[in-house]
């Protein structure tokens, strides 16, 4: 590149100088992040006003039952994060989620010996999809909505090839993993929180995290301290289906007969929680873990509408109502529409 700055160097101007923020508090002070902060509270209401409106949606056996679903909302939404972190859009969620459940369903049909290779199967198509995405947009300068958009049609057609659009039942093993409890809660949740907690740790505690932030918030100042930008842009599809396929996995398991499309209802909600979640749509600033929680904010916002009693139209609705709200809170400079709405009294000239 033709550029003298060495790499301790690059990571010095990363941290306080690339990214679209002040510098990184030093140990011991880092603070929430206002995405988190938001759906933390966002969330906590939401449970309040179900439980005085609808307490049927936090009975045991409804919040039990939602659990699972929200676990795996959840790590799409932080692949989803990823994705979104690097300035881009990924549309090929529900092929991902389907080609993994099919694989996950119709290989080991029924045999739970045959479980641990179809696995490997779902993860090495989940591996080749993220690698071809990723050259697509990072090397060939392809847009992620057009490369994500013609892989999903890509996945869906390996859908049909495998399953030829009819459902089977999930191993005995496979099901007893997603759905099996410890201390009362799914083993999906656990896996979602261990998930999560890796991935937000390494986006916000490693020197890779913050170069990650850097390329996404400014990839022309990233790459003039010397930063790989297309490596870390191809690695985010990579690692975002890899999380995709483990949340289709999961999922797999949690539903005894999967359909063969079942990833089909989770674009819009991933979308919906990176965005509540406050990760920018302009790339670099991000949270994996307000995701994950916007997810569970989702997925009882979902539980709450259901237990009115509304279709799955008005259901449909509301997600995009959440996700309109989102990109309201995070991207409208409320202060100059106040100041539009309520302009400041003309000062009284001097007598």
């Amino acid at each position: 590149m033709g550029s003298s700055v060495d790499q301790d160097s690059a990571v010095d101007v990363t941290d306080a100088d690339v990214t679209d923020r002040p510098a990184r508090p030093g140990p011991g002070r880092a603070r929430p992040s206002r995405g988190l902060l938001t759906i933390v509270v966002a969330t906590g209401l939401l449970f309040l006003v179900s439980l005085a409106l609808q307490p049927e949606s936090l009975s045991r056996s409804s919040f039990l039952g939602m659990l699972p679903f929200a676990a795996v909302l959840a790590v799409i939404a932080v692949g989803q994060t990823l994705v979104v972190q690097q300035g881009g859009i990924d549309l090929s969620v529900p092929g991902m989620i389907s080609i993994s459940v099919v694989v996950a369903t119709h290989e080991p049909n029924g045999d739970n010996a045959k479980l641990p290779a179809a696995i490997l199967l779902a993860y090495g198509i989940a591996l080749a999809a993220g690698l071809l995405i990723g050259f697509l947009v990072s090397r060939l300068g392809m847009s992620p909505i057009v490369t994500t958009l013609g892989a999903n049609a890509l996945l869906y057609a390996g859908v049909l090839g495998i399953s030829g659009g009819t459902p089977r039942n999930t191993t005995s093993v496979l099901h007893d993993i997603a759905t099996g409890t410890f201390l009362s809660l799914p083993h999906a949740v656990y896996f979602a929180v261990l998930i999560t907690a890796a991935v937000g740790f390494v986006i916000k505690q490693s020197v890779i995290g913050r170069r990650f932030e850097a390329v996404g918030a400014n990839a022309a100042a990233a790459r003039a301290t010397g930063l790989a930008v297309r490596r870390h842009q191809l690695a985010a599809y990579v690692w975002a289906s890899l999380l995709y396929c483990t949340a289709g996995i999961l999922l797999a398991g949690i539903v005894t007969a999967p359909s063969a499309f079942q990833g089909e209802t989770y674009l819009l909600p991933s979308v919906a929680a990176v965005v509540l979640g406050g990760t920018s749509l302009l790339g670099g600033k991000g949270s994996p873990v307000a995701s994950a929680l916007a997810a569970l904010f989702l997925s009882q916002l979902d539980q709450f509408v259901l237990t009115l009693g509304v279709n799955a139209a008005v259901k449909n609705l509301v997600e995009a109502a959440a996700l309109a709200l989102g990109v309201a809170v995070y991207t409208v400079n409320w202060r100059r529409l106040r100041d539009w709405v309520r302009p400041a009294a003309p000062q009284a000239s001097p007598s």
